[in-house]
């Protein structure tokens, strides 16, 4: 059986313990590869090899910089199906879905910083004849880089490759639950040729791994995506450290549709927004308000279109939902199922597991599920599910239906569907979160600020806000006489 590697100082390296975890196939419920269970001892060999590093990269000039990240940009456009495929048997997600956009955007991220740390500039300001002022940003130091397991080689990428361009190494955590492609990235970035200790990978659990490399002294800028529970328990070790911090946490997105919508469209966007990837992103819109004028007609269409979702093994060519991401997972998400008939909501379809014949009967299946009858204010519209399970309810007032979307803990994106330009842009105004899509969703454009408000996260991803997270400034004033 496959033995996964840690990657520190330009090596693959067993962990220091000799200790592993079973990683397991979530589209057939059993082990497939074996996880370093790495510890502190681990993190503090990356760290070491990271602090090591940093002096000589920080001052390598930004095309060799970008060079080596352009060419593990190509190594991953070169690898698509054999990454593609790890990532589907590794996640449970389609193989269509890991083929068009996981590992695709993950190439993404790291040419979009390969070429943009060569046009990042900085800031001068002149105090007319007495003096000016310019500002030089320069890299923080040994970044510590945590990723979740929904987007698994997506997420991780979206923080390493900025990081690498500012000019900071790395030690980074996958999640332990889809190791797989971060570990294939490393085989990349050896056969890359990056310089030893730029880039650590240090695989294991959250209390062990992600706490060592987050209450290190030696690592003064975090990056974390993932629960809010853990975003929050991350904050209270390095704020008082005076690390910098950007946590991108989770969300409860609201999808306002008008009754002036382009219905079809909405329709089917909507049926995207409900269940990509189970519905276990983000960004997915899990509580759909309806203005009232078309809410049966789009309960009766979505519903029938949901029912004809086919649910299946990730390499089928007729699936449109995989499996989940682990038993764990399936049985959190089902219990919302039941919490919601317990506060009065009416499953419309779904609402179960499915058990699937042959190799694939102990995958972690379920059925994608619609909910109404709910109040806007109980805990199934309150609490994130992260599953292919929302809920549906209408709204008479723009007033009315606002309240309701900016009602939960949560402020990361939204989505709203109108044709009045005007409506448009004041909702849009009033949506308390960091992304609103208009007509549209997942709607990416990398140069623009990422990120959410309350308990959604602190700070903003993409774009040279990411180039500005791994660089501190630094004025300097020169008197002209």
């Amino acid at each position: 059986m496959q033995k996964i590697q840690n990657y520190i100082n330009g090596e693959l390296v067993a962990p220091v313990g000799g200790q592993y975890m079973d990683n397991i196939d979530p589209s057939r419920g059993k082990v497939y590869s074996l996880i370093p269970d790495s510890d502190e001892k681990d993190v503090e060999i990356a760290i070491k090899a990271a602090k090591a590093a940093f002096p000589s990269w920080s001052v390598t000039p930004k095309d060799v910089r970008a060079a080596y990240i352009m060419k593990i940009a190509d190594l991953i456009d070169a690898n698509l199906e054999r990454l593609a495929k790890a990532e589907s048997l590794d996640n449970g997600k389609p193989l269509h879905l890991s083929k068009t956009v996981d590992i695709p955007r993950a190439a993404a991220n790291f040419r979009f910083y390969g070429t943009g740390i060569m046009h990042y500039s900085a800031q001068s300001h002149s105090m007319e004849d007495s003096a000016v002022n310019y500002t030089l940003r320069q890299p923080v130091g040994v970044a510590g880089c945590i990723s979740p397991w929904n987007l698994p080689l997506y997420l991780f990428s979206w923080k390493i490759a900025p990081a690498l361009a500012a000019g900071c190494t790395v030690v980074a955590k996958p999640s332990e639950v889809t190791p797989m492609t971060a570990y294939l990235l490393s085989e990349l970035c050896i056969e890359a040729g990056l310089p030893k200790g730029v880039l650590n990978i240090v695989h294991g659990l959250g209390h062990k791994v992600g706490s060592a490399i987050v209450s290190h002294k030696d690592v003064p800028v975090i990056s974390f995506t993932g629960g809010t529970k853990t975003g929050a328990d991350i904050a209270r070790v390095a704020a008082p450290m005076f690390k910098k911090m950007s946590l991108e946490l989770g969300g409860k997105n609201p999808n306002i549709i008008f009754a002036d919508c382009d219905y079809d469209k909405m329709l089917s966007t909507t049926m995207l927004s409900s269940f990509a990837n189970q519905g276990q992103i983000c960004l997915c819109g899990s509580r759909i308000f309806v203005e009232r004028p078309i809410y049966e007609k789009f309960k009766n269409d979505f519903v029938e279109k949901t029912k004809k979702l086919v649910v299946g093994e990730p390499f089928g060519e007729k699936t449109k939902i995989g499996a989940v991401v682990s038993k764990p997972h399936q049985e959190k998400v089902l219990s919302y199922v039941e919490l919601a008939k317990e506060e009065g909501g009416k499953v419309l379809c779904g609402g179960h597991k499915i058990v699937l014949e042959g190799e694939f009967e102990n995958g972690y299946y379920i059925a994608p599920t619609i909910i109404e009858g709910l109040t806007y204010d109980c805990r199934t519209n309150q609490e994130e599910i992260f599953g292919p399970v929302v809920t549906i309810m209408p709204f008479d007032t723009e007033e009315e239906v606002l309240m309701y979307a900016n009602s939960t803990i949560y402020g990361l994106a939204s989505t709203v569907w109108t044709e009045n330009l005007t409506r448009a842009h004041r909702v849009a105004q009033n949506l308390h979160t960091g992304i609103v899509w208009v007509n549209c969703w997942l709607l990416r454009d990398l140069r623009t600020p990422f990120g959410g408000v309350k308990s959604s996260g602190v700070g903003r991803e993409g774009g040279f806000e990411a180039i500005e997270f791994f660089t501190e400034p630094k004025n300097v004033c020169i008197k002209l006489k």
